[in-house]
């Protein structure tokens, strides 16, 4: 059987468990697709399940759920995909993950074809985090023109799309982020930005519709005090969320806990803003394949401005 390289690690902890590994070529099975795998974007998500499992109970274990490359070959059934043919996507999350490898098996619906004018490290930073704030943004919150948008973390993975696709949607858009990073955010399309290190966003903003919050922690509760009645709190990170949903009822607001998944419509729409000049990805860094642990010890500083990409090809 033909064999790939892939970066793989045989128990949870640390970067320095990833080594490089030479495993079995996966083969499609119906309605699959196999793709050669030119750039793997990585996610908070891919060092959070290094650490622990999470979902994920098996070892040994290939993480990465963002890919862009060429579809190598097909399997039976699949009609909207054809050898040759240049994709992004995400994987399935979670149990679709595998992109740190030369070559992976993606549902066909997974995938959409990658926009002419992306190369392939663009394209592979990104599936799940444009996927995660549409979600959130379109439907989860169903956002409308006009309505005010705060967004924590935004100059993060997520947060830097988030603001484009809210802004895209004719928000007014709020983000915290350090002072540093205000230049960016605003030449993205941010309105009005929160120094979360010396200012309280409790007190900076109010009358707020929507608030995303990629930080977790008490930032959920707290960002329940800046909505206005009816608005939303939507929580990307996993937490015991019973109490807050009841104070959020209480205060006539919601909160809604969300995962991303896999969305082939999330993704034509995602594909479009980027056709559009709407949605360009901020990288921060690119590492080769085999320096994925470099990349995972970037990624554990908490501190990356957009995105990290792994390149294969």
């Amino acid at each position: 059987m033909a064999t790939m390289r892939a970066m793989s690690q045989d128990e949870l902890g640390g970067p320095e468990l990833l080594k490089e590994v030479r495993i079995d070529r996966p083969v499609p099975g119906p309605s699959e697709v196999l793709v050669r795998v030119h750039a793997a974007g990585m996610n908070s998500s891919d060092w959070k399940h290094r650490k622990s499992p999470g979902f994920l109970g098996r070892l040994p274990l290939v993480l990465g759920w963002d890919v862009s490359g060429v579809v190598e070959s097909v399997g039976v059934g699949v009609s909207l995909h054809r050898v040759g043919e240049e994709v992004f996507g995400m994987l399935p999350y979670p149990h679709g993950h595998g992109a740190f490898a030369e070559y992976v098996v993606a549902p066909a619906r997974a995938l959409v074809r990658k926009p002419a004018g992306l190369d392939h490290t663009r394209a592979a930073a990104i599936p799940l985090a444009a996927l995660t704030a549409r979600q959130a943004l379109v439907d989860t919150a169903d956002i409308q023109p006009g309505q005010r948008v705060l967004i924590h973390a935004a100059a993060g993975g997520v947060g830097h799309i988030a603001v484009q696709i809210a802004k895209s949607l004719g928000a007014h858009v709020i983000g915290t982020a350090s002072a540093a990073k205000h230049d960016a955010l605003r030449a993205l399309g941010a309105d009005e930005l929160v120094d979360y290190r010396t200012e309280d966003f409790e007190a900076a903003v109010s009358g707020v519709d929507v608030v995303i919050d990629l930080i977790g922690g008490d930032y959920a509760a707290r960002s329940l005090r800046t909505l206005r009645k009816g608005g939303v709190v939507v929580s990307l990170v996993l937490s015991n969320t019973r109490a807050l949903t009841e104070t959020a009822a209480e205060l006539g607001v919601r909160h809604q806990l969300m995962l991303v998944e896999s969305d082939q419509a999330g993704m034509l729409a995602v594909a479009e803003l980027v056709e559009a000049g709407s949605l360009r990805p901020v990288i921060e860094a690119a590492f080769p394949l085999e320096r994925a642990a470099k990349a995972h010890e970037l990624g554990d500083t908490g501190g990356v401005s957009g995105k990290l990409v792994l390149t294969v090809r």
